[in-house]
């Protein structure tokens, strides 16, 4: 792949002068980490080209200590803690998972390039001005969701069109974080698996577009099953971007039980681990 330079600046947060973009046909919307270029390389490879333009936005991430003292709110200090520390285990395990990324990325061909052959803009948040700015000077027919904040009611009226979020869970059951870990420690491989749906105002609520479950194998664990849920997803997420530029989508509510999961703490990961060999 070409990669072309990118036509931000080099600020991260700041975002380029609006009244000189071109529309796009796609935005993707983002917040970076190790999965987003293969989840926006993949839309591209998939969908750019045939007189369509597809453009990223980059919101910067949340920090650490931001993400704690949310959680905290939501759950508690020791809660948020023990999901912090299971974090740092993960990353400390992360190098015993190679061999197994390494041949999910090669089985699917998944395309891990750090640089993107399409415009990149950088904001502070998908919930800002600038970046609300920014989708209305691109005027998109679809704006594609991967791994941002929860976005505001604000942001998701600044362009007439729809959102559409994947999703590395069985929604609405596994909703939120690590949907595919809990599945599989719930004992319910079933439901392990990805959803492309709009994205509404609650976290994962949207109606559904696309589900499939995914079949992992004893070789992986916390620190794989995203990749691999992202090697089903991806062809989803691109039938339902094209669903949308035709203007055929067809949204549908799923009978499910539906919960919002956050990550394991450190002692729920070590004890499912050693109680139900799910790691």
């Amino acid at each position: 792949m070409t990669i072309a330079s990118p036509t931000c600046p080099p600020d991260r947060r700041t975002a380029p002068n609006v009244t000189q973009l071109r529309p796009a046909s796609i935005v993707v919307l983002t917040a970076g980490g190790p999965l987003a270029p293969i989840v926006v390389n993949g839309l591209v490879n998939s969908l750019a080209g045939s007189g369509r333009t597809l453009t990223v936005i980059e919101e910067h991430p949340e920090t650490k200590t931001a993400i704690i003292r949310r959680r905290a709110k939501l759950l508690g200090w020791t809660a948020a803690l023990g999901q912090a520390a299971c974090g740092v285990l993960q990353r400390a395990l992360s190098g015993q998972r190679k061999a197994r990324l390494d041949a999910i990325v090669k089985q699917h061909r998944l395309d891990t390039g750090a640089g993107f052959a399409v415009p990149v803009h950088r904001v502070n948040s998908v919930n800002s001005d600038a970046c609300r700015d920014l989708l209305k000077s691109l005027a998109p027919t679809v704006v594609a969701v991967y791994g941002t904040r929860i976005i505001k009611a604000e942001t998701l009226s600044a362009v007439p069109v729809p959102f559409i979020n994947y999703h590395a869970g069985i929604n609405p059951k596994y909703r939120g974080q690590h949907p595919g870990y809990w599945a599989l420690a719930s004992g319910d491989a079933a439901h392990a698996g990805v959803t492309i749906h709009l994205v509404d105002a609650g976290v994962d609520t949207g109606h559904v577009l696309y589900q499939a479950p995914v079949t992992f194998t004893p070789d992986d664990s916390i620190a794989t099953y995203q990749y691999l849920q992202a090697a089903y997803g991806l062809p989803l997420f691109a039938r339902a971007i094209e669903d949308a530029l035709a203007g055929r989508l067809n949204p549908r509510a799923v009978d499910l039980p539906s919960r919002q999961w956050f990550p394991p703490t450190i002692w729920e990961y070590v004890a499912i681990g050693l109680t139900r060999g799910v790691w």
